[in-house]
């Protein structure tokens, strides 16, 4: 029953997550607040809520590895299964994109991590770094989308391009949505930490192992799903700034808070094997950005192989 626990918690999170940004959406639209900003911000914290909500309910239960699997093994997942499986259904076409000044962001952000990390643990100290680190780049974004906007004079980031948005959504639709998301998300978490924990113990894994794969790989799948769209309307840029976005806020924003909840211990294993592997993928995905290299159907394929071979080094 936990593995059937496992998969309603997922799809609850999946579920209160898109509820929760079409809400708040719809809400800051109405109430006002530029599209631009809305992007940069609550959608982009919407998406990540049910990865924050699960790595605070993990350190609640007393199992903090598998908060920082969890962040660690999304980032990898992003960047190897994320963009691999989307390029093996369309070439993402990377000439031109725009993506370079936030990809040396991403990379930062992640050296960032590891330096805290070598300290051992993430207590309040790392966590009032890595928030900090968090807003800066927050600040540099809407401040560079501002100037380019009033360079262009014109919006960057149309309503109408934003997930979610309805112009005729009723108040109090508005309302429910907000509910059942804020809702849903911490219960979701909940039941998936608690059985992924109840399955780790039964077959004799650690809660960091099943937080790299089965729930780092189930807070991925929004990211798949967006990259998946993007591939197909040919929008390599939406693609790698989904990616690129997601991973940044999981580093600084996810492990920042929950620094503050409670102190997560660092794995040896984790700093011997599994953080360096995601800063390898990490790097690699700079290749395309950097490079201008297309990501074809044949790199999708190495792609998505890096990481089943990834997964099964974990599971060995």
């Amino acid at each position: 029953m936990d593995f059937v626990y496992a998969i309603a918690g997922l799809v609850l999170l999946l579920v209160a997550g898109d509820v929760l940004v079409r809400g708040a959406v719809n809400l800051s639209l109405r109430i006002g607040v530029p599209a631009l900003i809305v992007s940069l911000t609550i959608v982009a914290f919407g998406t990540s809520a049910p990865e924050l909500l699960i790595s605070v309910s993990a350190i609640h239960e007393g199992v903090p590895g598998l908060a920082l699997g969890n962040v660690i093994g999304s980032n990898t997942a992003n960047v190897l299964l994320v963009l691999g499986i989307p390029a093996m259904i369309s070439t993402l076409h990377v000439i031109d994109n725009s993506t370079r000044s936030s990809f040396l962001q991403m990379i930062g952000a992640t050296a960032l991590f590891i330096l805290l990390a070598l300290r051992g643990t993430f207590d309040w100290i790392s966590g009032v770094i890595l928030l900090a680190a968090l807003a800066a780049m927050l600040a540099h974004a809407i401040y560079q989308a501002r100037c380019h906007r009033t360079a262009a004079k014109e919006t960057v980031v149309e309503e109408d391009d934003l997930e979610g948005v309805d112009p005729d959504m009723p108040w109090w639709k508005i309302g429910v949505f907000l509910a059942l998301g804020l809702i849903g998300l911490p219960l979701g978490a909940e039941i998936l930490v608690e059985s992924s924990t109840n399955i780790a113990r039964a077959f004799g894994v650690s809660d960091t192992v099943i937080g790299l794969t089965l729930v780092a790989l189930g807070t991925s799948l929004p990211e798949l799903a967006t990259t998946v769209m993007a591939a197909l309307r040919k929008q390599a840029d939406v693609a790698f700034g989904n990616v690129i976005g997601s991973n940044m806020f999981n580093l600084l924003g996810i492990i920042g808070v929950s620094s503050l909840v409670g102190q997560l211990p660092v794995d040896t294993e984790l700093m011997q094997f599994d953080i360096w592997v995601m800063l390898a993928s990490s790097l690699l995905l700079g290749l395309f950005v950097l490079k201008r290299i297309d990501i074809t159907r044949l790199w999708g394929i190495v792609l998505s192989a890096l990481y089943v071979l990834y997964v099964l080094a974990v599971l060995s």
